[in-house]
Protein backbone atom coordinates (compact mmCIF):
# COMPACT_ATOMS: atom_id res chain seq x y z
CA UNK A 1 0.00 0.00 0.00
CA UNK A 2 2.65 2.42 0.83
CA UNK A 3 4.19 2.05 -2.50
CA UNK A 4 1.16 2.32 -4.47
CA UNK A 5 0.98 5.88 -2.55
CA UNK A 6 4.85 6.54 -2.62
CA UNK A 7 3.81 5.63 -6.89
CA UNK A 8 0.87 7.53 -7.20
CA UNK A 9 2.25 10.72 -5.25
CA UNK A 10 5.25 10.53 -7.39
CA UNK A 11 3.32 10.19 -10.91
CA UNK A 12 1.23 13.49 -9.57
CA UNK A 13 4.35 15.48 -8.78
CA UNK A 14 5.69 14.70 -11.84
CA UNK A 15 1.78 16.05 -13.87
CA UNK A 16 2.73 18.82 -11.81
CA UNK A 17 5.98 19.96 -12.54
CA UNK A 18 5.27 19.10 -16.25
CA UNK A 19 2.44 21.19 -16.74
CA UNK A 20 4.10 24.23 -14.65
CA UNK A 21 7.02 24.16 -17.27
CA UNK A 22 4.52 23.94 -19.96
CA UNK A 23 3.50 27.77 -19.23
CA UNK A 24 0.57 29.25 -20.71
CA UNK A 25 -0.42 28.56 -23.78
CA UNK A 26 0.80 30.12 -26.96
CA UNK A 27 -1.19 31.91 -29.69
CA UNK A 28 -0.70 30.97 -33.38
CA UNK A 29 -0.08 34.37 -35.75
CA UNK A 30 -2.06 34.73 -38.68
CA UNK A 31 -0.74 32.85 -41.50
CA UNK A 32 -0.30 35.18 -44.05
CA UNK A 33 -0.53 38.19 -41.78
CA UNK A 34 -3.46 40.20 -43.27
CA UNK A 35 -3.50 43.88 -44.50
CA UNK A 36 -5.94 46.09 -45.67
CA UNK A 37 -8.33 45.18 -42.60
CA UNK A 38 -11.39 47.42 -41.96
CA UNK A 39 -12.01 48.41 -38.37
CA UNK A 40 -13.66 46.38 -36.09
CA UNK A 41 -15.48 42.80 -36.15
CA UNK A 42 -17.49 40.87 -38.39
CA UNK A 43 -20.57 39.55 -36.95
CA UNK A 44 -23.78 37.50 -37.26
CA UNK A 45 -26.84 37.00 -35.22
CA UNK A 46 -29.21 34.32 -34.19
CA UNK A 47 -32.48 34.52 -32.33
CA UNK A 48 -34.48 32.67 -30.69
CA UNK A 49 -38.63 32.60 -31.27
CA UNK A 50 -40.93 34.27 -29.44
CA UNK A 51 -41.46 31.80 -26.03
CA UNK A 52 -38.19 30.21 -26.66
CA UNK A 53 -34.78 31.02 -24.78
CA UNK A 54 -30.87 31.01 -25.14
CA UNK A 55 -29.89 29.52 -22.40
CA UNK A 56 -26.44 27.69 -23.00
CA UNK A 57 -23.58 28.22 -25.49
CA UNK A 58 -25.38 25.42 -27.02
CA UNK A 59 -28.67 26.71 -27.62
CA UNK A 60 -26.84 29.92 -29.12
CA UNK A 61 -25.06 27.79 -31.90
CA UNK A 62 -28.26 26.17 -32.56
CA UNK A 63 -30.06 29.58 -33.75
CA UNK A 64 -27.22 30.58 -35.25
CA UNK A 65 -27.38 28.07 -38.18
CA UNK A 66 -29.87 30.60 -39.31
CA UNK A 67 -27.70 33.90 -38.65
CA UNK A 68 -28.11 36.92 -40.22
CA UNK A 69 -25.68 39.42 -41.13
CA UNK A 70 -25.20 42.22 -38.20
CA UNK A 71 -23.69 45.40 -38.34
CA UNK A 72 -19.78 45.03 -37.60
CA UNK A 73 -18.81 45.55 -34.13
CA UNK A 74 -16.25 48.63 -33.31
CA UNK A 75 -14.56 46.47 -31.10
CA UNK A 76 -15.17 44.24 -27.91
CA UNK A 77 -16.38 46.88 -25.36
CA UNK A 78 -20.18 47.12 -25.62
CA UNK A 79 -21.31 48.35 -21.75
CA UNK A 80 -24.34 47.03 -20.25
CA UNK A 81 -27.19 48.39 -21.39
CA UNK A 82 -30.46 49.43 -20.23
CA UNK A 83 -33.46 46.82 -20.08
CA UNK A 84 -35.57 46.95 -23.95
CA UNK A 85 -31.46 48.10 -25.68
CA UNK A 86 -30.65 45.80 -28.42
CA UNK A 87 -27.59 43.52 -27.64
CA UNK A 88 -24.43 44.82 -29.47
CA UNK A 89 -25.84 45.70 -33.04
CA UNK A 90 -28.57 43.49 -32.91
CA UNK A 91 -31.74 44.28 -33.92
CA UNK A 92 -33.25 42.48 -30.41
CA UNK A 93 -31.92 43.30 -26.88
CA UNK A 94 -33.30 39.50 -25.44
CA UNK A 95 -32.84 35.76 -26.84
CA UNK A 96 -29.82 36.53 -28.99
CA UNK A 97 -26.95 34.63 -30.23
CA UNK A 98 -23.81 36.47 -31.96
CA UNK A 99 -21.03 34.82 -34.00
CA UNK A 100 -17.99 37.14 -33.60
CA UNK A 101 -15.02 36.93 -35.76
CA UNK A 102 -11.78 38.85 -36.87
CA UNK A 103 -8.55 40.04 -35.98
CA UNK A 104 -7.03 41.11 -32.91
CA UNK A 105 -3.42 42.63 -33.13
CA UNK A 106 -0.65 42.70 -30.39
CA UNK A 107 1.85 45.34 -30.99
CA UNK A 108 4.41 43.52 -28.83
CA UNK A 109 4.99 39.50 -27.62
CA UNK A 110 5.10 37.94 -24.22
CA UNK A 111 2.93 36.93 -21.96
CA UNK A 112 -0.76 38.62 -21.79
CA UNK A 113 -3.17 38.58 -18.96
CA UNK A 114 -6.70 38.70 -20.82
CA UNK A 115 -10.40 38.38 -19.38
CA UNK A 116 -14.23 39.48 -20.08
CA UNK A 117 -16.68 40.79 -18.71
CA UNK A 118 -20.27 38.97 -20.13
CA UNK A 119 -24.07 38.87 -19.64
CA UNK A 120 -24.63 36.21 -20.42
CA UNK A 121 -22.46 33.31 -22.47
CA UNK A 122 -19.22 33.39 -23.86
CA UNK A 123 -16.84 31.13 -25.50
CA UNK A 124 -13.51 32.73 -27.63
CA UNK A 125 -10.07 31.94 -29.26
CA UNK A 126 -7.76 34.27 -30.61
CA UNK A 127 -4.90 32.34 -32.13
CA UNK A 128 -6.44 29.06 -31.60
CA UNK A 129 -6.32 29.08 -28.25
CA UNK A 130 -9.38 29.66 -26.08
CA UNK A 131 -9.16 33.02 -24.43
CA UNK A 132 -12.18 33.09 -22.51
CA UNK A 133 -15.45 30.51 -21.68
CA UNK A 134 -18.58 31.15 -19.63
CA UNK A 135 -22.09 28.38 -20.64
CA UNK A 136 -24.15 30.42 -18.44
CA UNK A 137 -26.44 32.97 -17.65
CA UNK A 138 -24.85 36.32 -15.50
CA UNK A 139 -25.15 39.92 -14.84
CA UNK A 140 -22.41 41.79 -16.13
CA UNK A 141 -19.39 40.15 -14.85
CA UNK A 142 -15.81 38.87 -15.36
CA UNK A 143 -15.38 35.22 -16.32
CA UNK A 144 -12.42 33.35 -15.42
CA UNK A 145 -9.53 35.07 -16.95
CA UNK A 146 -6.57 33.41 -18.92
CA UNK A 147 -2.94 33.61 -19.34
CA UNK A 148 -1.44 33.55 -23.42
CA UNK A 149 1.75 33.78 -24.63
CA UNK A 150 2.07 36.01 -28.02
CA UNK A 151 4.78 35.07 -29.66
CA UNK A 152 5.92 37.94 -31.70
CA UNK A 153 3.94 40.82 -32.72
CA UNK A 154 1.26 41.12 -35.55
CA UNK A 155 -2.36 39.90 -36.16
CA UNK A 156 -4.33 37.04 -34.63
CA UNK A 157 -7.54 35.18 -35.56
CA UNK A 158 -10.15 35.78 -33.25
CA UNK A 159 -13.51 33.88 -33.24
CA UNK A 160 -16.55 33.56 -30.84
CA UNK A 161 -19.93 32.79 -29.78
CA UNK A 162 -21.89 34.92 -27.36
CA UNK A 163 -25.26 35.45 -26.14
CA UNK A 164 -27.41 37.02 -24.00
CA UNK A 165 -31.11 35.62 -22.60
CA UNK A 166 -33.04 38.39 -20.79
CA UNK A 167 -32.58 41.80 -19.82
CA UNK A 168 -29.53 43.77 -20.22
CA UNK A 169 -26.45 42.40 -22.10
CA UNK A 170 -22.62 43.58 -22.07
CA UNK A 171 -19.30 42.38 -23.43
CA UNK A 172 -15.79 43.66 -22.86
CA UNK A 173 -12.88 42.56 -23.04
CA UNK A 174 -9.46 43.49 -21.19
CA UNK A 175 -6.02 42.90 -21.52
CA UNK A 176 -2.38 43.71 -19.68
CA UNK A 177 1.11 42.57 -19.76
CA UNK A 178 1.52 39.57 -17.33
CA UNK A 179 1.98 41.55 -14.13
CA UNK A 180 0.19 44.72 -15.17
CA UNK A 181 -2.85 45.86 -14.51
CA UNK A 182 -6.10 44.85 -16.37
CA UNK A 183 -7.19 48.09 -19.03
CA UNK A 184 -10.09 47.72 -21.57
CA UNK A 185 -8.76 46.45 -25.01
CA UNK A 186 -8.92 49.93 -27.34
CA UNK A 187 -11.48 49.32 -30.36
CA UNK A 188 -8.44 50.43 -32.67
CA UNK A 189 -6.83 46.83 -32.46
CA UNK A 190 -9.48 45.34 -33.97
CA UNK A 191 -9.88 44.55 -37.64
CA UNK A 192 -11.83 42.55 -40.43
CA UNK A 193 -11.68 41.93 -43.65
Amino acid sequence: MHRFLAGLLAALGLIIATTAAAGPPRLTPANPQPSGLKPGLNVVYGYAPEGQHIKTLSDARHYLKRAEPGRPLTGLDYADTAKGEPTLTSKRAENVAARIWGYIRFDKPGVYDIDFLTNDGLHMEIGGQTVGHFDGRQTCDTIIGTQVEVPKAGWYELEGVYFNRLNTSCLHMRWAPVGGRLTWVPNSVFGRR
